[in-house]
């Protein structure tokens, strides 16, 4: 997901993305150790996906406080 649609997001939608994001990591670590993962970039998008939502969530705060 880019960072333009994760922005539209409220905070509830953006913690569920988060969650869900964290469990495809976990599956994708999971698949990839047990030799089942074909697609080995899936790791990495998944990591960054997982970055962009605690940027924007920080974003969030930042804004709020200041």
């Amino acid at each position: 997901m880019d960072i333009d649609r994760l922005r539209a997001l409220t905070d509830a939608e953006l913690d569920d993305a988060l969650a869900s994001a964290k469990r495809d990591l976990w599956q994708a670590r999971f698949e990839l150790s047990t030799r089942q993962l074909k697609d080995y970039s899936v790791v990495s998008r998944t990591r960054r996906s997982i970055a962009r939502i605690l940027t924007v969530q920080c974003e969030r705060k930042l804004g709020k406080t200041a």
